[in-house]
């Protein structure tokens, strides 16, 4: 099946997509942010340029896209050019590359996929603050902090934006 924009245009879409500071990250970070851990973001000296890194736990976050990333590929993979195909294998192929040696150098990584932002923000961040936590003898209290699921926020923020 044809592309139905020309070179220019699928050229010029292309070039407007983001490699960081994407909605998903940046609701992420938010969320994070929101119960009280605090990270630095998009740290070049690391492999792959982690999204979210907290040093202290020596734990990375990637926060993957379902399209870039291959999220259950072989699914759906087939429907795709020759050219988006071998894109995605490779982008595949690098994630697991880089996955194996910033563990054999001591990190914890931690893969984030785009839909699980979207359907479970809450658990998503449960699980963050549980790795981080678990180098650190911290208060539980960041728990009061996360009783409202963060998708609800979010929701009650975008809809006041629009009225």
């Amino acid at each position: 099946m044809g592309d139905r924009f020309s070179t220019e245009q699928r050229s010029y879409i292309m070039s407007r997509i983001r490699g960081k500071d994407t909605t998903i990250e940046v609701t992420l970070r938010s969320a994070l942010h929101r119960a009280g851990l605090r990270f630095r973001k998009n740290v070049r000296g690391i492999l792959g340029t982690p999204d979210i890194v907290f040093h202290g736990s020596r734990l990375l976050v990637f926060v993957d896209g379902d399209f870039w990333h291959g999220y259950r590929f072989p699914q759906w993979g087939l429907s795709l050019s020759v050219f988006w195909q071998r894109k995605i294998l490779r982008n595949r192929a690098r994630d697991r590359r880089y996955h194996a040696k910033l563990r054999r150098d001591g990190w914890r990584v931690v893969r984030v996929w785009e839909h699980q932002i979207h359907c479970n923000l809450h658990a998503v961040v449960l699980r963050i603050a549980n790795l981080v936590e678990q180098d650190h003898d911290v208060n539980l209290l960041r728990e009061k902090r996360l009783n409202e699921t963060p998708c609800v926020l979010l929701r009650k923020r975008s809809s006041s934006l629009t009225s």
